[in-house]
């Protein structure tokens, strides 16, 4: 946790509130983000595939920090794939140095080597694989292919993973085209992360001061809707827009972050 900025302290703050360095058991639980969690942990139950989707900055990752910080480690590998623009010898790379060995040279011999430590971990391990990745819209229609070919295991009739894809909307498009019909047909869950509306703005917003020490009002209810607005309910936009409007507040001496705060704020993210 960073420890709070003079504005924040001049709000009784112990800590800058709105960071991304919140413990999982901290996060923020709405709606939304309860129903990612029990999609994700269906797919690590089942060793099945799911597609988490959502506007950048909706709170895709959160959901899936929030569902892996759950798991027990010594009954579940996790593999995180945070940017997976390394071509489709990467994939198969990053699960074999994740379950502790040496990649082979020749794609061949390294594409079995991944088949057989993902099938160890269960047979002699007794841990569950889930991998997860990160930025999942951006996988080329090879890597894509080959992720499919990853989930055939003793004749299609098992997975050796659990599955997670991460991505913006476009995700879902374009794994409803139809070449892509084989990996789509075993996607077993899809779910979008929608904006928050203004009552979970407003929650989410309290919600953050309590964390960082500060259980009286703190954003006038006419401010709270003008950063709503700007930030389009988006977590990661509103984190931002709330930000700027207690520095404003603060710089202005201010007992309470009103609409002209607000307004300052918005006025200060919007200027190119």
């Amino acid at each position: 946790m960073s420890a709070a900025a003079p504005w924040a302290a001049h709000f009784g703050l112990a800590r800058t509130p709105f960071g991304k360095s919140i413990p999982a058991k901290d996060l923020f639980v709405r709606q939304a983000h309860a129903e990612a969690v029990a999609r994700i942990n269906f797919c690590v139950v089942e060793s099945a595939l799911g597609v988490i989707t959502g506007d950048v900055g909706a709170g895709k990752t959160v959901s899936v920090r929030a569902a892996v910080d759950a798991l027990d480690r010594t009954r579940h590998q996790i593999i995180y794939i945070a940017n997976p623009a390394f071509g489709t010898r990467g994939l198969y790379v990053t699960i074999v140095r994740a379950l502790g060995a040496e990649p082979r040279y020749l794609k061949a011999e390294l594409m079995a080597q991944a088949a057989d430590l993902l099938a160890a971990e269960t047979a002699e391990r007794h841990r569950r694989v889930v991998l997860i990745c990160d930025e999942a819209h951006l996988l080329a229609p090879a890597q894509l292919e080959e992720l499919r070919l990853l989930t055939n295991s003793e004749m299609d009739s098992a997975s050796p993973f659990a599955g997670i894809l991460i991505g913006q909307p476009t995700l879902n498009r374009q794994l409803r085209m139809g070449v892509f019909a084989a990996l789509d047909q075993r996607i077993a869950t899809r779910f979008t992360i929608k904006a928050m509306d203004i009552g979970e703005s407003a929650a989410y917003l309290r919600h953050h001061l309590a964390l960082a020490g500060r259980d009286e009002p703190l954003f006038a209810d006419d401010a709270i809707a003008r950063l709503h607005r700007a930030s389009g309910g988006l977590p990661r936009a509103l984190n931002n827009a709330a930000t700027a409007a207690i520095i404003a507040a603060a710089a202005d001496n201010k007992d309470l972050v009103d609409d002209t705060c607000a307004k300052k704020a918005v006025a200060e993210l919007t200027r190119d």
